[in-house]
């Protein structure tokens, strides 16, 4: 007797969890999968009606393409963050947008994408954009948050990580100890910069150096024009790439204050100039929101069994190259990646 494939991945989950407390559940949804907005968080004596504060999370690495999951890919979080905005935007109700980032960083490219599109939302809405940093906006995530009107991270928040890596790995000593050598034919002398295959060249080396000064530059400039209470005389060593924790990040300028949701609830509300509001979260149909503390979904797991209800986790020590999609796609990156500076 065959079983269709729905029923044998139901009865297989329902051996696999038992008596677990997990429940199958069949409700009627939107076809189109468009976002829906739940209040998390409401002033006393604020309207149902509105004003509202959208509240938009940036979870994990920053990535503009779709991530392999069990039984599809999962969302490629550009476009998820843009289509976030663009709600944003079109909803007249939406006063103001409270970007919540709890992410290492990303492509060097994703990165900027969603930096310039906080831009274009703000020069075509006139709506402020306060950011929360959660437990890690380094790197990619820091770049993203230098979008806001007004940062505020948590005391225990990790940020800074300015500045540019390219991660690459080179076979050819090891390969060269069992007899193996590789020999690549090419049209020109620096078509094989990087092969992990054959020594890099001090040429192959500076060219690619150039470019992460490049980006780097980029990068800080960004900084500095987002930043004016940042100090010149801090400006060398606090950009140079070391994480600092949210409380020396206030200090120093990185951020404008340490606090919390309510705190950067309270200030999109003083930027909007409201004296009541409502805070509503985005999300897909079927994604729980229990509270104002549901994150976003995993937007890069490394595997199903880390996988949190309604949430993610993100581990910094168990980003490596299939994770970041080095093997299918390397390339430059805003990235806090311990791994490659810890033993």
């Amino acid at each position: 007797m065959r079983f269709p494939p729905l029923l044998l991945l139901a009865l297989l989950a329902f051996t696999t969890l038992g008596c677990s407390g997990v429940r199958f559940v069949i409700d009627a949804v939107p076809s189109d999968d468009s976002f829906v907005q739940t209040p998390v968080m409401r002033d006393e004596g604020a309207s149902s009606s509105g004003p509202n504060i959208a509240l938009i999370d940036v979870t994990g690495l920053i990535l503009d393409a779709e991530r392999p999951g069990l039984l599809a890919a999962r969302e490629n979080p550009v476009a998820r963050f843009a289509e976030s905005l663009a709600v944003a935007a079109s909803d007249s109700k939406i006063k103001a947008v409270i970007l919540r980032i709890n992410s290492p960083g990303g492509g060097v490219t994703a990165s900027d994408l969603m930096y310039r599109e906080v831009m274009h939302f703000k020069k075509n809405t006139q709506k402020p954009v306060i950011v929360l940093m959660a437990d890690v906006a380094a790197s990619g995530g820091y770049y993203l948050a230098c979008s806001g009107d007004e940062l505020i991270a948590h005391p225990t928040t990790i940020t800074g990580s300015i500045g540019v890596i390219i991660q690459t790995v080179n076979f050819s000593e090891g390969l060269s100890r069992i007899g193996i050598k590789a020999q690549s034919i090419t049209s020109g002398p620096n078509k094989r910069m990087g092969s992990p295959f054959e020594p890099m060249t001090q040429e192959h080396h500076d060219l690619l150096q150039n470019i992460v000064n490049e980006f780097y530059g980029q990068f800080k400039s960004i900084v500095i024009a987002s930043r004016p209470n940042l100090k010149k005389e801090d400006l060398d060593s606090i950009t140079d790439g070391r994480v600092v924790t949210g409380t020396h990040a206030a200090e120093v300028g990185l951020v404008d204050s340490v606090g919390d949701l309510r705190d950067a609830f309270a200030a999109a509300k003083r930027r909007a100039s409201l004296s009541s509001a409502q805070l509503v979260k985005f999300h897909r149909a079927l994604e729980y929101v229990g509270s104002a503390y549901a994150s976003a979904p995993p937007l890069n797991p490394s595997s199903a069994s880390q996988q949190i209800p309604g949430g993610s986790q993100t581990n910094l020590l168990q980003i490596n190259i299939d994770s970041l999609g080095l093997s299918e796609n390397p390339g430059f990156y805003y990235l806090w990646d311990p791994s490659t500076v810890w033993p």
